[in-house]
Parts: structure tokens; sequence; C-alpha cells
């Protein structure tokens, strides 16, 4: 696979238009289709072969093409091969229909497919454009094959995947190994797709790299290749002001861990000095348990418009541990003209205050980022949240745009979006870091991020990249004060 095309996700609709574009260009579309199936044959004799039978379950479209063209290849090879088609496969048309015409074997009904215990199945029903919900009788097949731990190898997509969404239409195989062409789907790393796909493969079948790059849209694996080139280095001249200086607010005394894990975070991924804002009425608490942070006192809006006067201060994050109410939105209000990570209860803080926000959002020349879990994601963009229709990254991307700032929409498929049209899916987040504090960890590391001059977006990508990596370094066992000290380093 050409290298500018590694880390690129592109939608089933930008697939067919790649796939048209090519044709015009001149390349025989069958070619493709050949390349296409030959690398599934490739791929189930590579990680199956053990088996007795490749059974190969071929459906109505192009997708059933490819799988015609794996049987015909598997057999060439001495393999033994059973075919079974949905649907008439006399009224196949176009490359489907001639991949058919090669096949020389019996083609049964998907109906009559009796799993036998050494088949490996290679499933070619539907690929990635499945946006509707099964037939019956292939949600009958999916439910005799699944739970029978038999290698399933996907071509394109677990037939029942919505590749735009990653969401189910009704029933999915859980393949043991997804082969997909020329880049990823967003359906391989969305939830609940991408626990679906197994092992992934993306095979270069022919399409130019620059048909590819001209048709996609810009969505992206998060993968330091976004942001590496805005990583501060350190060198002789660095000192603790150039590093960014990062400030933390902390809520009330029965409220100061959360705060604490976010300034512990900023520290341990880079920033150069952090400070917990704390009221009075907590100074104490905090000061028990800090050494390298540093402690204000802030208690109002006119004592933190004092200190902001300070332009040494690089980046604000609050919310872990806050509190909900109208200080929240008085102290986030004042900060949207500097760089903030807006987190937790300074999410929750504007559910019935959306517009006050992204009004003052707009008008500012600050770098904002929100860091929303779903139910947070639901309280602030409650019409977007309840759209069916729309992708996860599809939801990002509408509330950055109306938010006017970079929107981390939280899950072990992690989606960050800015409001001018970049967005990147996140992949390497160990489902350990589903634990308390993980997310204040990642909100200062984030705010490090910003503290160091980077920009929101890949401030925000490289915080959650960052946050993936040291949850895997950390271990199934990690917590939040674990995973602060397994942090990685940026560059």
């Amino acid at each position: 696979m050409h290298s500018s095309l590694r880390d690129l996700l592109i939608t089933p609709a930008e697939m067919a238009a790649m796939d048209l574009a090519a044709a015009r260009s001149g390349i025989d579309s069958f070619l493709l289709m050949r390349s296409a199936g030959l690398a599934v044959a490739a791929a189930a004799l590579r990680r199956f072969p053990q088996a007795q039978r490749y059974a190969v379950l071929c459906g109505p479209g192009n997708n059933g093409g490819d799988g015609y063209v794996a049987a015909s290849a598997l057999v060439e090879s001495g393999a033994n091969v059973a075919v079974f088609a949905f649907g008439d496969p006399a009224a196949l048309s176009g490359d489907a229909a001639r991949a058919r015409q090669l096949w020389n074997g019996t083609i049964d009904p998907l109906a009559s497919f009796l799993p036998q215990p050494a088949d490996a199945i290679v499933d070619a029903l539907f690929g990635a454009g499945l946006s509707r919900d099964l037939p019956e009788p292939v949600v009958e097949t999916i439910d005799r094959i699944n739970g029978r731990d038999l290698p399933i190898i996907a071509v394109d997509l677990p037939t029942g995947v919505d590749g735009r969404t990653g969401q189910i239409c009704g029933a999915a195989f859980a393949a043991s190994h997804t082969v997909t062409f020329m880049a990823k789907k967003p359906g391989h790393l969305l939830l609940p797709g991408r626990s679906l796909c197994g092992a992934l493969d993306v095979f270069d079948i022919g399409i130019p790299a620059r048909i590819v790059l001209a048709g996609g849209k810009g969505l992206r694996v998060n993968t330091p290749a976004l942001w590496s080139d805005h990583a501060a280095r350190l060198d002789a001249s660095s000192h603790k002001f150039r590093r960014g200086h990062l400030v933390v607010f902390s809520g009330g005394p029965q409220a100061t861990g959360a705060a604490r894990l976010s300034a512990a975070a900023g520290l341990a991924a880079g920033a150069g000095l952090v400070t917990v804002a704390s009221p009075t009425s907590a100074l104490d608490i905090n000061a028990g348990h800090l050494t390298a942070v540093m402690l204000k006192a802030i208690d109002d809006p006119p004592g933190l418009e004092r200190w902001l006067e300070d332009s040494r201060l690089g980046a604000f994050v609050l919310g872990p541990g806050f509190g909900v109410g109208e200080r929240a939105r008085a102290f986030a209000l004042a900060l949207c003209d500097r760089a903030l990570v807006l987190d937790a209860d300074g999410i929750t803080s504007f559910q019935q205050h959306r517009s006050q926000l992204f009004a003052r959002l707009a008008a500012a020349p600050g770098r904002a980022v929100m860091t929303p879990h779903e139910g947070e994601f639901a309280r602030l963009f409650p019409e977007i949240a309840r759209d069916e229709n729309r992708s996860k990254i599809e939801k990002a991307q509408s509330a950055a745009q109306i938010s006017h700032a970079t929107i981390v929409y939280k899950g072990a498929d992690t989606v960050i979006a800015s409001p001018d049209g970049k967005v990147a899916v996140n992949a390497n987040a160990p489902p350990s870091l589903a634990t308390a504090g993980s997310g204040d960890v990642l909100a200062g590391i984030i705010g490090a991020h910003l503290a160091q001059g980077m920009p929101a977006f890949e401030a925000a990508a490289a915080g959650v990249w960052r946050h993936g990596t040291a949850g895997a370094k950390a271990g199934p066992g990690l917590t939040a004060e674990t995973l602060v000290a397994s942090i990685p380093p940026l560059g």
C-alpha cells in the first residue's frame, strides 16, 4: 500500500466514486475485482491453512464478485471449495457476472449452507456499502454461523456492518479476519463494527494513489503523522516558561482529586509549569497533596480576570471536579480568549446555555477543545446526538462546526474533529482506559499541548494518542495514577 494512504479513511461512497474514476482513467475495473479476490484468497490460505473446506458465501453485487474470484483462486491452489449464493447468480451484471462465469464449480443456494466443523468461511455477501437491514435469509445464515468458533474471512467488511457508521444492520458476522482494499473505512474503526472485524489487512488493488487522495475528504486514523510537526522539541535554550504554563481549576474541598490528576498529567506530558487554581476553602487540602505542581487561590470571576493579566499563563483546563453551575460558566466564558480544555462539569454547566458558549467561542481568538463522553455530548448537542442517520464521525464534525471548538468525542473509538473540517479517529485505546480519572488525565495531557503552543486539533489528537499509548503501557490493571506515570514522550 502506498505510504500516503496508510492513515487514510474513506467512506463507502468515496470508494465507489474512486472505482468509477479509476475506470474512467482507463483502468479495467474487472482487473481491480480480480486483484481484490486474489487478495482474499491469499489471506484465507495464509491465515487458515488448516481448513478442510473453504465455504465462500457470495452476495448479489460486487462483493459477491470478489467472492467468486477468491473461490476460483482457492481451487487453483488445490483447496476444497464450496460456493453458496444469496439471490440468483444468473442475475448478476457487469464485473460480478464476469467473475461468476469464471467459477467452474456448482453454486448452491445460501439457505442450504450447513457449516462443517473444519470450515473456513469467506464472507462475500455484502460489503462496506450496506446501509439497510439485512434480508431475513442472510440473518438466518449469520445466526447459524456466529458462535460456532469457525474462522470467518470478511471481504471489505463483515456482512451486516455499515461501512460509514460502524452500526449493525440487523445482524452481522463476527469475523476473525477482514480484508479491505486501498484504505480503511470508518466502519473498521467505529464501534460496534470495529469489534466485529478481527484482524484487518488493507490491500492495494491497483487504484492509483492520486485518485484515492483526490477522492477522499480528509478523514484520517489518528497517528503521530497528524501532529508530529507541531510537537515541541527541547533544546539547550529551553526553560520552564518556554515549555508552557498550564492552569487546572480545582473544585471545592470535597472534589479536589480530579484537578490534581489533570495537573499531574499536564506536568508529565511536558508542560514546564502547572498550577492548580483552587478555591480558598480547598487550599489546605490541595497543598497537602502537591509538590512540583503550584497552587493559586482563585475564588471568583473578578479574581480570575485579574490573574489573566499574566500573559505567561498558557492554557487552562476547566471542568474536572469543578462543579456544575453559574460559577463554572462565568469562568469558562472568561477563558474563551485563551487556550482552553473544557471538560466534565465545564461542559455540563452549559447544557441550558449552549448558545452563550458557542457565540463566545465564535467571537474569541482562543484555542478551545471540548472533551465530552457520550452522555456529555448528548447534553450539549442533543439534536445531533439523537440523529441516528449520522455516524460518530459526522456527529463530531457537526458539533465542532456549531460550537467553534475542537471536539474530542470520547469512547473506545474516540473521534477528534475541528471546526475547519479536519477529523481523526483514534484506534490505539485499550479497554482498560475505562476507569475513574482516565478522562481527567486526558484533559491534562491536551492542556499541556495547548500550553506548549500546539494548535487545538493537533493538541487534541496528540493527547488522545498519548493517552491510548499510556493505557497500553500501564496494562490491564491501570489506575489513573499509573496512567500518568506511563505517558510516553511526545516526540
